[in-house]
């Protein structure tokens, strides 16, 4: 796909989203000045989309500097937004690097079930092979089945190798034999699966505090990178899943996904904007490559309902 279809697909993506900006907008722009009930009326607005009450904040802040005397239109309005937006986005937008030595780069991948994270972690994958790096699959989700059998599915499409053991097994038994292989054959790049269950909080922090503690003990400097996979559809939840895959997982990035088709994109600025995390990549749709690094202006421009930021 290319860089113009990928960006044409990404706007295509976010059009529910900025289609609910839009909608919240209505209405306020037939007056003679943009006056504070106004201010007031388009801050609930972008906190409605999503966006957060701290970016709204700000949004408010500018336009209300901008001393709109005349009134405003909307199209000024979703240019400042998108001004806005990319601020907040621009100094989190930080693909994952392959830069641990010695190898493997051990990447944990975490997120509720259903988020996409096993299907992210083959996109991922992918990626690492289109760049030259050789990788190996860890199924540390030992908790159900089916999250076994659907990364060695991944992994058989995509020609990677995969360690994997019984529903129930030792996850951190899974990671030890991983790290093993990827050291011993020289592979550059190990990503763990793990579970994503938080009905029992106690016993994930557990489980991941002895992967951790198997981890150093064969790469002190491992994990490299803990990334949390969130579903954009879950609108504010993902915000409450951050704080608690930081607190028992230690997160150090984001991947958004199913962007396409919800209306509530608008939950990346927010999370952004609130944590200054970096955000690895979004995902727009199923196929191997809907999953890319982004571009803070185009997606800036594609929640705010406009091509790009002047």
């Amino acid at each position: 796909m290319t860089d113009t279809s990928w960006a044409e697909k990404m706007r295509e993506g976010f059009r529910r989203t900025s289609d609910r900006f839009g909608d919240n907008l209505t209405g306020l722009f037939n007056k003679a000045a943009l006056d504070e009930q106004s201010l007031d009326e388009l801050e609930e607005a972008l906190i409605a989309s999503d966006l957060g009450p701290s970016t709204a904040a700000k949004i408010r802040d500018r336009l209300a500097a901008e001393r709109f005397e005349r009134g405003v239109t909307e199209v000024e309005v979703r240019r400042v937004v998108a001004q806005e937006l990319e601020k907040i986005l621009a100094p989190v937008a930080e693909p994952l690097e392959i830069d641990a030595f010695p190898r493997p780069q051990v990447i944990l991948v975490v997120g509720v079930n259903g988020s996409g994270k096993t299907t992210t972690i083959a996109k991922l994958a992918n990626q690492f092979l289109d760049q030259d790096y050789s990788v190996l699959l860890a199924a540390g989700d030992t908790f159900r089945a089916a999250a076994i059998e659907q990364l060695k599915i991944w992994a058989d499409r995509i020609g990677v190798p995969i360690i994997s053991g019984p529903e129930g097994g030792d996850s951190s038994a899974i990671v030890f034999d991983g790290v093993k292989k990827a050291t011993e054959e020289g592979i550059d790049i190990l990503i763990v699966d793990t579970a994503g269950r938080l009905h029992n909080k106690r016993h994930l922090m557990d489980e991941l505090a002895k992967i951790r503690k198997v981890l150093g003990r064969l790469n002190p400097a491992a994990p490299h990178d803990v990334v949390l996979v969130l579903d954009a559809t879950t609108g504010q939840n993902a915000l409450a899943q951050i704080d608690v895959f930081r607190e028992v997982a230690g997160v150090t990035g984001l991947v958004m996904t199913k962007l396409d088709g919800t209306a509530r994109g608008g939950v990346m600025v927010a999370a952004a904007d609130k944590y200054g995390m970096p955000i690895h990549a979004i995902g727009i749709g199923e196929g191997m490559n809907d999953l890319r690094p982004f571009d803070p202006k185009e997606v800036a421009g594609a929640i705010a309902g406009i091509r790009g930021v002047d």
